[in-house]
């Protein structure tokens, strides 16, 4: 069976950090955009969540998965159940 692809989570990190170390403070003087910046920022979080819940669910399921760094790139970090 082939593995699924899903992606690195230093994806969400590195969006995680730079819009809670950057983009909150560039938008200071505008509430309605900080506020916009802040529900992203939930959203990536909870999408992180979701993606980590697939995991498990996958390897309780016995699938294998695979993080992709790119949708070009071969398999660089697999995951299997023990």
């Amino acid at each position: 069976m082939e593995q699924i692809p899903l992606p690195s989570h230093i994806h969400y990190e590195l969006l995680l950090q730079l819009l809670e170390r950057k983009t909150v403070s560039a938008t200071n003087s505008q509430p309605v955009v900080r506020e916009q910046v802040r529900q992203l920022i939930v959203t990536l979080r909870k999408a992180l969540a979701q993606q980590k819940q697939i995991e498990t669910l996958c390897e309780q399921a016995g699938l294998k998965y695979e993080y992709r760094w790119s949708l070009n790139s071969d398999n660089l970090d697999s995951r299997s159940p023990l």
